[in-house]
């Protein structure tokens, strides 16, 4: 999503709030609608309103007068009046009281009106003093479940996700990219490995030596650079607006494949490729691959590589292993074998590519807690370059989405026939995301189940049972006949919610048994399955399917995130049924 678009979102999801707490009737409805409007788009607002003012904002659906002039203000003032004074009466840190898992606008607005809760520390003195339990619509349980979610949030390593971070870098070094004398630019670090938290991002720039201050003077220039951490002659670190520090190196063209290499890391990977380089008379560093020669001082050393990463592995003897591998988790054993023309099952996979998905298997629409219809979701996955989608809405049992009943499953999918004689290029399937309950048991009867083209099965209640309780839990589901895909498998969400204790050896062992389908979740804040259960998955031989798990039309760009989970778990194209064609990917389900 756009940068304002997001600012925006946030500030009316919060006057929404706050006219809730107030006690005012219509007001709320019309801010949480503009912010759940904001947070669909695909387009800039301030695009909108270059071209054609409040006029073009109001012909967007769903966009009163009201708040197309609150936009406008925000765009050319960069604040809302309203929105400021509002905060100065009600002070509520919303991103804080949100951050905890299952707080909602509504509890929100009870504890604050009736403990005046504002933020974090506050929610936490309440929850522990006992304060939050005696409250109507709460409980001991809630309480509890609060203080957990707060004691998981301390814990916090404070590693931004895969998905922000990596659209800021592709933005900043876009700017890079405009300086005159700069060569190349890449993303290195945990970044370019893709892992699924960043720490810093770090970004490496060639250019010839007598441009390097000038790379790091317009860097700190930046509009949205707010503080300068240190800068030296070949590298600056600074904090960005967005929340982020970026450090951006400057090497010479010369080096420039060889600093990549040691940037991007892993310490482990590196470790292990600088003892092969010893061993073959050689020393690697960031400045490139050197022929010791002992019987001459060191600066007679032999420049030997570092130009490209391939001259660096290739002197090795080594083919160039994808970033998202290099763990030292047997890639460089694999490389090593390949390379010498030994046929081992052990060699480097191909691994699917960025791009090759030919279908997204699961979206969640209008009809529960997703912000556009069926059709509109088809009309975009099209215009993506998707061929097929499936429908999951949620289930009953997920009350807060609106989750559905077998008839209202049956009206959609009826709503879904209808609107695939109506559409050409894109095919739309017929699915739900069914709750596991409790016993194992699904929340739709299997004479639903069996009418659905294909049903996706996950946990959305009770993640603290015991890894017993809750393996032999999801066992029993994966069981049913009509379970196709077992979706976010472990039940995490990063920096906000632990997976469940649950026994993934023996969950994979089942899947492969009964043919069930794993989920690589791509939403930012899941990338679920982890890439080490990824692997053993791939390993035992079960398949997998890359999901985005869309609520809006904007989510279809997740799916990078989750080819970049798969690649990191050595998954090859042949290993995801979403790469094959609807007719084919049908066939290989239960």
């Amino acid at each position: 999503m756009d940068e304002t678009n997001k600012k925006l979102a946030h500030i009316f999801e919060e006057m929404g709030i706050i006219y809730e707490i107030k006690g005012d009737k219509f007001r709320p409805r019309a801010y949480h609608k503009g912010a759940d409007i904001l947070n669909g788009m695909t387009e800039n607002v301030a695009d909108i309103y270059k071209k054609s003012d409040v006029s073009g904002l109001v012909k967007l659906p769903g966009v009163g007068q009201g708040i197309a002039e609150k936009i406008e203000e925000f765009i050319k003032t960069g604040a809302i009046k309203e929105y400021v004074n509002l905060k100065k009466e009600i002070p509520i840190e919303l991103e804080e009281l949100t951050s905890v898992e299952g707080m909602g606008p509504k509890m929100i607005k009870t504890l604050y009106k009736e403990l005046n809760i504002k933020n974090l520390n506050d929610l936490e003195s309440a929850a522990e003093k006992g304060q939050i339990k005696n409250l109507d619509g709460f409980g001991e349980k809630t309480e509890r479940n609060i203080i957990q979610s707060i004691a998981f949030l301390r814990q916090g390593t404070g590693r931004m996700l895969l998905g922000d971070a990596l659209p800021y870098a592709r933005e900043f070094m876009e700017e890079i990219k405009k300086i005159n004398g700069v060569l190349h630019v890449n993303e290195a670090g945990s970044l370019r490995r893709r892992k699924d938290t960043i720490g810093d991002i770090d970004i490496l720039v060639a250019a010839k030596k007598q441009n390097a201050l000038r790379v790091l003077e317009y860097v700190a220039s930046l509009p949205n650079v707010q503080k300068v951490w240190g800068k030296g002659k070949t590298k600056i670190s600074v904090h960005i607006q967005q929340g982020f520090d970026i450090d951006v190196r400057v090497v010479d063209e010369k080096s420039y494949g060889a600093a990549l290499q040691y940037f991007t890391g892993s310490k482990a990977h590196n470790i292990k490729l600088r003892k092969i380089a010893i061993d073959k008379g050689y020393k690697l560093n960031e400045y490139g691959l050197f022929q010791i020669q002992k019987s001459k001082p060191k600066s007679n050393e032999n420049f030997v590589a570092g130009r490209t990463e391939k001259e660096i592995y290739n002197k090795l003897g080594l083919k160039v292993m994808p970033p998202e591998i290099r763990e030292d988790l047997g890639e460089i054993e694999a490389s090593l074998r390949q390379s010498s023309g030994q046929a081992q099952k052990n060699k480097l996979p191909d691994l699917i590519e960025y791009g090759t998905l030919r279908g997204d298997l699961q979206i969640q629409t209008s009809w529960t807690d997703g912000k556009h219809t069926v059709e509109e979701m088809a009309l975009e996955a099209k215009e993506f370059g998707l061929e097929y989608i499936l429908i999951t809405d949620h289930s009953k049992r997920l009350a807060m989405t609106g989750g559905l009943n077998d008839k209202k499953v049956l009206e959609q999918k009826k709503e879904i026939e209808k609107i695939n004689k109506k559409l050409k290029d894109i095919i739309i399937l017929a699915g739900a995301e069914v709750d596991i309950l409790k016993d194992g048991s699904l929340d739709l009867k299997d004479s639903t189940l069996e009418q659905l083209d294909i049903v996706g099965i996950s946990v959305h209640s009770y993640f603290k049972l015991s890894k017993k309780e809750q393996t032999d839990r999801v066992i029993k589901a994966m069981q049913n006949p009509h379970a196709d895909i077992l979706f976010h498998p472990t039940g995490r969400r990063i920096n906000r919610r632990p997976a469940i204790d649950v026994d993934m050896d023996e969950v994979i062992k089942v899947a492969k048994k009964t043919g069930t389908i794993l989920e690589i979740n791509a939403s930012p804040s899941r990338l679920d399955l982890r890439d080490e259960h990824i692997r053993k998955a791939k390993e035992a031989g079960c398949k997998f399917a890359i999901s985005s798990d869309a609520h809006s039309k904007d989510h279809y760009k997740f799916l990078e995130y989750g080819i970049a989970q798969a690649r990191r778990g050595w998954v090859e194209a042949k290993d995801v049924i979403n790469t094959y064609s609807a007719e084919e990917m049908l066939r290989l389900l239960k």
